[in-house]
């Protein structure tokens, strides 16, 4: 009994000591917490007081009842999504489009951190580096009136090159098969630049001596490519490669719904745009919601499993 007390009295203590020290390193470090409290607060008040409204996915919601006011129903849209007509489609045309992206769009900024990196001539390097950055910086916006312009059927620059070369022009946005391919190419274009930046600086911290000894080891360009920057990069294109299955499922939708049109629906419908017109042009929330939670679980599901598999096989993960 005597034991317990002192072993008690000792923890309490220990825990005192430990708090007091967390307190003192929090004060001495002020200013750092004061710069971390926006983000903070933003995360606070856009991704997770809105989860309160997820209970709607359960509810059959109505604005006069309110979220607490509406009849509960559980699983029902859930099992409506399900069984409906559109749901392989949609599951089909996101997936479908996000591994596009991912076999296209994930090596490119790769391969060209890889190659600028090899880049002596600083001139040209920075006008490269210029050069291919600038795309990321045109709104979503205006890179979908670039391409509706660029591939239209009668004045698109695309189309009046084939007619020179003695083609035949194509609608290219008209033709289902041919929508995947822009989506994909056209955010390649624009967003490889800006992805090199992160493999570029993950670059520039591998120690210059491994190259100097392969140097005298005989290496050439290539060999050091392949044996020494890409193996220092890998934990950089391994935490890269969790994030964008970690959004697998969550195509882009403003250029999505910029580029559709009733003709290409067929393969440009994804969920997102569907939870769009069922939620916000439908007046179906409770559904909406459902919709959306669902392509959310499946977002969740995969990043805990790469980040899991990632963890096992290179000891490189998020958490």
């Amino acid at each position: 009994m005597g034991k317990a007390i002192v072993d008690h009295v000792i923890t309490s203590t220990t825990r005192a000591r430990m708090k007091s020290k967390s307190m003192k390193r929090i004060w001495k470090n002020w200013e750092l917490y004061v710069f971390a409290l926006p983000a903070i607060a933003y995360f606070i008040i856009f991704h997770y007081i809105p989860l309160y409204g997820i209970q709607i996915a359960f509810k059959d919601f109505t604005a006069v009842k309110g979220i607490w006011g509406s009849e509960w129903v559980g699983l029902e849209h859930f099992r409506h999504f399900f069984a409906s007509y559109y749901f392989w489609s949609l599951i089909r045309n996101t997936i479908g489009i996000s591994l596009y992206e991912l076999a296209v769009g994930f090596p490119i900024p790769i391969i060209l951190a890889l190659a600028m990196n090899e880049l002596k001539n600083g001139f040209f390097k920075k006008l490269v580096q210029t050069v291919t950055y600038m795309p990321h910086f045109i709104s979503v916006v205006v890179m979908a009136g670039i391409i509706i312009s660029f591939l239209s059927p009668t004045t698109g620059i695309i189309n009046q090159v084939m007619k020179v070369l003695g083609g035949e022009p194509i609608a290219f946005l008209m033709e289902p098969g041919w929508f995947k391919t822009i989506f994909v190419l056209s955010g390649v274009w624009q967003n490889m630049g800006w992805g090199t930046i992160i493999y570029l600086a993950a670059l520039a911290g591998i120690d210059p001596q491994q190259h100097e000894a392969a140097v005298i080891d005989g290496a050439n360009r290539l060999q050091r490519v392949r044996h020494i920057n890409i193996p220092g990069i890998m934990p950089t294109i391994i935490i890269l490669l969790i994030l964008n299955v970690g959004s697998f499922m969550a195509v882009g939708f403003e250029k999505v719904f910029l580029l559709q049109n009733p003709i290409n629906m067929e393969s440009s419908d994804v969920i997102s745009t569907f939870v769009y017109r069922s939620g916000l042009l439908q007046g179906q929330y409770s559904f909406s919601a459902a919709v959306g939670l669902f392509n959310a679980i499946i977002n969740f599901v995969l990043l805990m499993t790469v980040n899991k598999i990632a963890k096992k096989t290179s000891q490189t993960s998020l958490w």
